[in-house]
C-alpha cells in the first residue's frame, strides 16, 4: 500500500506549471505552484525545518508553546507540525492581514492575538514585540522568529532549490520571487547559483517597503516605509534571513498591479493564488525586455487565493480599493 504516515509527509515535490495566458513574453515561464503543500502555502517547507531544528538544538522541549509573528501562512505550517509533535501554537499576527487567515490558523488549534500595523517595529504594540514578550511570559515557550532563524534559509536550500533545478533540467535561466522574510529568495537561489552562478534572481518588493533602496544603495531609509496593501512580501525591517548580495535586481510592484495580477492568474490560467503571486508575475511583465525567448523563468507562487477571498477576490473590496 502507498500512502504517507501523516500529513507532514507531504511537504515539499510542487509541480511546475507553465503559464499561458498571463504573461507578456516569449520567455518559457514556469509557476512553483507551492499551494500543493498541505497547508496551502510555501511556508510549510521552512515550518518542518525550523522546529525539527529546534529539537535537535533543545529550544523546543515536549509539550512546549510555539510562538510566532505571522502573517498566517507561516503559522498554518507550524500549526500542522505541532499537531503531529504534540506542541501549542500562540501566534500574533497585524491586523491588515485577511480575516480568512486568522480564521484558519484558529481551525488548527492555534491561539490568534493581533497587533495594530501602523506602528514601528520597535514599538511595544508592533506584532515582533508582542510575540517576544509572549515567549517570556509563557512557560516553555520557543520563539521561532523565521525573520531571523537560519533554518528558514536551509529549508529552501534543502529542498526547493534542488527541486527547481532537477525539474527543470538545469535549464532555469531566471529565479522570481517575492521577498518577506527572504528565507525563500536567499535559500533557493543559493543552491541554484552554486549549479549556476549565471542564473539570474529578481527579488519582488512593494511600495512602502525599504528593500529595492536598501539592496541599491546600501542605505536603511526611513523615508521609503509608508503603509500598503499588499500582503506577503515587502518589509519595514531588514530580515537577516535576506541575502542582499545573492539577488541581482528588486522590482517594486504597486498594490494595484499585484492585485489585478492574482485574479488574472485565476481567472485566465485557473491557477488561484495569494497577493505575492500576483505580484511576482506582475514584476516579470514590467522586467519583459529583460528576457528572450530561450529563458526559462521559474516564479514562486507562495500561497492560495482561497486566504484572501475576503479581499483580492471580492468586487466590493476592489471597488472600495479603486482596483477596479
Amino acid at each position: 500500500m502507498k500512502y504517507f504516515k501523516n500529513i507532514i509527509e507531504t511537504i515539499g515535490n510542487t509541480p511546475l506549471v507553465k503559464l499561458n495566458n498571463v504573461v507578456e513574453t516569449d520567455a518559457l515561464v514556469l509557476a512553483k505552484v507551492e499551494t500543493f503543500n498541505p497547508g496551502h502555502s510555501i511556508k510549510d517547507r521552512m515550518a518542518l525545518k525550523m522546529i525539527e531544528d529546534a529539537e535537535k538544538d533543545g529550544l523546543l522541549k515536549p509539550g512546549g508553546t510555539i510562538i510566532e509573528g505571522t502573517s498566517g501562512n507561516t503559522g498554518m505550517g507550524l500549526a500542522l507540525v505541532a499537531i503531529q509533535k504534540g506542541y501549542k501554537c500562540i501566534f500574533v499576527m497585524p491586523d491588515k492581514q485577511s480575516k480568512e487567515k486568522m480564521d484558519v490558523l484558529k481551525a488548527v488549534g492555534a491561539e490568534v492575538v493581533i497587533c495594530p500595523t501602523d506602528v514601528p517595529p520597535e514599538s511595544k504594540l508592533s506584532y515582533y514585540s508582542v510575540a517576544k514578550r509572549l515567549t517570556k511570559e509563557t512557560p516553555n515557550a520557543w520563539y521561532v522568529n523565521q525573520y531571523e532563524n537560519p533554518s528558514n534559509t536551509v529549508a529552501h536550500y534543502e529542498s526547493t532549490g534542488p527541486e527547481i533545478w532537477e525539474q527543470t533540467e538545469g535549464k532555469i535561466t531566471h529565479l522570481v520571487v517575492g521577498v518577506g522574510t527572504g528565507g525563500t529568495i536567499s535559500g533557493t537561489a543559493k543552491y541554484l547559483k552554486e549549479q549556476n552562478p549565471n542564473i539570474k534572481v529578481w527579488g519582488i518588493d512593494t511600495y512602502g517597503s525599504v528593500f529595492k533602496k536598501y539592496h541599491e544603495t546600501g542605505e536603511f531609509d526611513e523615508n521609503e516605509i509608508y503603509s500598503y496593501i499588499t500582503e506577503g512580501i515587502g518589509e519595514d525591517i531588514l530580515p537577516a534571513n535576506v541575502d542582499f548580495d545573492i539577488i541581482d535586481h528588486f522590482e517594486k510592484i504597486t498594490d494595484k498591479d499585484g492585485a489585478i495580477m492574482a485574479r488574472r492568474l485565476s481567472q485566465e490560467e485557473g491557477i488561484m493564488v495569494g497577493y505575492s503571486a500576483g505580484s511576482a508575475v506582475a514584476g516579470i511583465n514590467q522586467l519583459k525586455d529583460k528576457l528572450t525567448k530561450d529563458d526559462v523563468v521559474v516564479v514562486i507562487f507562495h500561497d492560495h487565493g482561497t486566504r484572501y477571498v475576503g479581499k483580492l477576490f471580492n468586487d466590493d473590496w476592489m471597488k472600495e480599493m479603486k482596483f477596479m
